[in-house]
């Protein structure tokens, strides 16, 4: 069995994947500190899989710990890259600890790679490398504009490292530029898990409907958009595994046809966050306590993608449309209200 490290594998998008690694026979092994995760995501993985992924809390930030996860696995045969903070608002008000997480973390990560000669190398990307674009729906050729968040630039940074440290040395990699992450994996195991406040829409609707949260903000009204929300394009975070495992597999098979191939992430489709807001309350049957306040720094204003590419050469297939997305993300909300009631009754 090919062997894959996950970095971030306790996170949102790195525990789904390493669940769609596992079921193709995979071999897996994962780095994550729980600076911005929980661990209850690894017996949601075990609880899935029927297997127990060993983790080691590193920070990648720090070269010995992370080389000495390399030192111990010397057969890795490739490697996802999700570990970084991702959440727009933020980075917005602290640059230098998104600066710092990400890019460090990054070169750590490719200074390994490069002692220890892994072949293969998938870097999670974001649809925020385009700003804001032109033309919509983006393809992989779109131009890449000035990013409107400091997030979307170490996004934009570390595509631009992978990219001259293949040319470099013999490491293939792939680029994946997703788009809206969203939803839990059916079973109900494992989903999102945001630390803090949420900064992102779907935990931020399904933290308000179960009551965790009083009231939501819709962050402008007054885009040029059909309903004046912004528009994204939201797809299943279980699609999105699945697209990673056939980034690894398609490196595995030498199909690559440059040492750094890009792909878009995508449903194809744009939805507003009002339309959002409207299916969730349709597959849930609970209104949702929201309010319409100012747009929000770093916001693109709406974007959507082609996903030709990934859907023509990884043959990639996307299984879960918008009501699915909000029915899954509905699911493991609830799942986390019963595991917090029976811990209080406890």
């Amino acid at each position: 069995m090919p062997k894959i490290l996950v970095t971030g594998g306790t996170g949102f998008i790195g525990s789904h994947t390493i669940i769609d690694l596992v079921e193709n026979g995979f071999d897996v092994i994962s780095i994550d500190d729980f600076s911005r995760s929980t661990s209850i995501a690894l017996s949601g993985i075990e609880t899935i899989t029927g297997k127990k992924i060993k983790n080691y809390s590193v920070d990648l930030k720090n070269f010995e710990e992370t080389q000495a996860v390399f030192m111990e696995h010397t057969d890795i045969d490739g490697i996802i890259h999700f570990a970084a903070y991702k959440a727009v608002g933020e980075s917005v008000e602290e640059p230098i600890l998104y600066y710092e997480n990400n890019m460090f973390g990054l070169i750590n990560l490719l200074k390994c790679v490069q002692e220890f000669g892994v072949p293969n190398f998938v870097f999670s990307s974001s649809c925020t490398v385009y700003g804001n674009p032109d033309v919509i729906p983006v393809t992989e050729q779109t131009p890449i504009k000035p990013a409107e968040s400091p997030y979307g630039a170490t996004k934009q940074m570390g595509e631009t490292v992978i990219r001259d440290f293949t040319k470099a040395t013999a490491t293939n990699a792939i680029l994946l530029r997703y788009f809206n992450p969203v939803g839990a994996h059916p079973s109900g195991h494992i989903g999102e898990l945001p630390v803090g406040r949420p900064q992102n829409l779907v935990p931020a609707i399904t933290q308000t409907a179960i009551g965790k949260l009083p009231k939501m903000m819709v962050h402008g009204n007054d885009y040029d958009t059909r309903d004046g929300s912004c528009v994204r394009d939201y797809i299943h975070v279980s699609d999105i595994a699945h697209a990673h495992t056939l980034a690894i597999q398609y490196l595995l098979e030498e199909k690559n046809e440059t040492a750094c191939d890009v792909f878009n992430l995508g449903t194809g489709k744009g939805v507003t966050v009002l339309e959002a807001i409207q299916a969730f309350e349709k597959v849930s049957g609970v209104p949702l306590n929201y309010s319409i306040g100012p747009r929000r720094a770093g916001d693109v204003v709406a974007i959507y993608a082609n996903n030709e590419a990934a859907v023509k050469k990884l043959g990639w297939n996307i299984q879960y449309d918008i009501d699915k997305m909000m029915d899954t993300a509905w699911k493991w909300e609830l799942r986390l209200k019963e595991l917090n009631d029976q811990a209080m009754n406890n």
